[in-house]
């Protein structure tokens, strides 16, 4: 081998080297809980996401903050992007050395021009992977109660595009599908529906068949259309259903009303915004979900563990001092050991502590480290927790006087009576008014403080979801949340009308109404609360 053609080698090898990857994957028909794990998995680690119109609104929101977005979507005729366009920028992303995922809606080989996209990847010599997703042929009936298959009805199913290149109606052989006799499945066909109706009644199908029209499934906005396939285009057009929907034709429509499941689910047709901090927004989304919810996230403020933490350094030298130590948030708890870890601090310095919390969820973060509350009030509020502890305290030292203990850290007492609190800067002052009255002695040590996020694609999308009064519920588990929504999205007054505040806490509430929201508050502070309060709300409005 001759220089010249040593240095051509070299330098097709460093591209190799350098050139990144291209995941196609499928998002499914809208609902996040349809996203594959292994599509989840791949969407976290991404550097750069080029995403689809029909990617379900809870999926962006866990795109990775600095991964690049690429918006490329179509719908109704309209791109954004031509799919050559949508091929160079793939291969562009994957050329910067990235990890790249090309999100799609339903599965990206199911009419999703994953595959043209794939040549042209292996055009380019650039290394790709397909992750399947759920098809919206499937996914969609099942939501509305119609199976695609059933014993002695329909022994098969066919998926067919009711658009071919450029929005132009699908050429079809209706003689041939009608003759088929299993269950006959359009994407894409909305605004070709009467003509695919009136082609499958010439073709030889029976104009009673019952056909369905399924419009947004999965999602807070599915609805059904039940009729035949005489009259379905008719039925339809009164309903004004409209894209992205499919077409269902075949004995199996007439099973909907038996087995439909979704609009059973006390949260069905809500669409709700959660504003919790990312690492305690999954639990609560989680829940809202499973009640048949559609969530959307995103966190409107996040704690950070103080950047300087000589005070706490200092306090922990001297733990013997303190018989109390108070939690007053999950966060609190999970940034505490946090910080235990990072400054390789062994957890049995907190042997003989007791702790005290606000309420069943910060108990449940304490219990996750090994320790169990002693203490936690009837009714999660800061006064609540401080009025209790302090009964709690002198009830102790009442029982160590009898025991001829001197409570107030003399001789025979185990640790002094002192309290050390471990919450947010800017905490609710009642907690520490309460024990100053019942004169307990405290410190203050502050853990961590709130931050609020910056502008991001997903604050932009839920702004324009805010413009279209697209949510019936916001959440609001405390007073940094509603200030770092307002702060992120700048709401006007009509779009702060467009949804219920559903808040925890008086404080939470006021901040909410004094801004401008229609507001409700939990019954208790808790999620669960939260969610029957929506539950409530929601039966009220069907």
């Amino acid at each position: 081998m001759n220089m010249q053609e040593k240095g051509q080698d070299e330098r097709q090898s460093e591209r190799t080297v350098n050139r990144g990857k291209v995941w196609l994957v499928g998002a499914g028909p809208g609902d996040a809980g349809l996203l594959t794990l292994r599509g989840r998995e791949v969407l976290e680690k991404a550097q750069s996401v080029v995403y689809d119109a029909l990617v379900g609104d809870g999926i962006l929101g866990w795109i990775p903050e600095g991964a690049e977005q690429i918006y490329v979507g179509k719908r109704g005729g309209s791109h954004t992007k031509s799919q050559e366009e949508i091929n160079q920028i793939l291969v562009e992303e994957a050329e910067k050395g990235r990890r790249v995922v090309r999100l799609k809606g339903g599965d990206p080989f199911v009419f999703g021009r994953g595959s043209e996209e794939a040549l042209v990847l292996r055009e380019h010599g650039i290394p790709f992977e397909v992750v399947c997703g759920v098809t919206s042929a499937v996914a969609v009936p099942a939501a509305c109660g119609i199976p695609v298959t059933h014993r002695g009805m329909a022994p098969s199913f066919h998926v067919i595009t009711g658009h071919r290149k450029n929005g132009e109606p699908a050429h079809m052989d209706y003689s041939a599908l009608a003759r088929e006799g299993g269950t006959l499945i359009f994407l894409m066909g909305v605004t070709s529906a009467e003509t695919i109706c009136r082609g499958l009644i010439e073709g030889g199908m029976d104009r009673h068949t019952p056909a369905a029209l399924l419009e947004k499934g999965t999602t807070a906005g599915q609805r059904r259309v039940l009729s035949t396939l005489e009259r379905l285009w008719e039925d339809g057009k009164s309903q004004n259903i409209k894209p992205p929907a499919i077409i269902v034709v075949g004995e199996v429509c007439s099973l909907s009303e038996s087995l439909q499941w979704m609009e059973e689910k006390p949260l069905f047709g809500a669409k709700i915004l959660v504003t919790r901090p990312k690492r305690r927004s999954a639990g609560m989304a989680g829940r809202l979900r499973e009640a048949g919810a559609e969530v959307v996230e995103l966190p409107a403020a996040e704690p950070r563990l103080l950047e300087d933490t000589s005070f706490l350094d200092r306090t922990l030298e001297r733990l013997a001092d303190f018989r109390w130590a108070v939690f007053t948030s999950p966060s609190g708890v999970e940034l505490f050991f946090e910080y235990l870890r990072r400054e390789k601090k062994d957890i049995r310095l907190l042997m003989g502590l007791k702790f005290a919390v606000i309420g069943a969820g910060t108990a449940k973060a304490l219990c996750r480290y090994g320790f169990y509350a002693d203490y936690m009030p009837e009714n999660f509020y800061a006064k609540e927790l401080g009025r209790g502890l302090a009964e709690t305290i002198l009830h102790e030292m009442k029982e160590e006087e009898k025991r001829g203990e001197n409570g107030r850290g003399g001789a025979g007492c185990e640790k002094p009576v002192k309290v050390l609190l471990l919450r947010a800067q800017k905490a609710s002052p009642a907690l520490c008014e309460e024990l100053a009255r019942a004169e307990i002695p405290f410190e203050d040590a502050v853990l961590y403080r709130t931050e609020f996020p910056a502008p991001s694609m997903q604050a932009e999308r839920v702004k324009i979801l805010l413009e279209k009064k697209a949510f019936d519920y916001v959440t609001f588990t405390s007073e940094s949340t509603v200030k770092g929504f307002l702060e992120l999205l700048s709401p006007t007054d009509e779009e702060l009308c467009g949804f219920t505040a559903v808040c925890i806490g008086e404080m939470t509430e006021k901040a909410a109404r004094e801004a401008g929201m229609r507001t409700v508050t939990s019954e208790v502070p808790s999620m669960d609360s939260m969610a029957e309060c929506m539950i409530s709300l929601q039966s009220v409005r069907a």
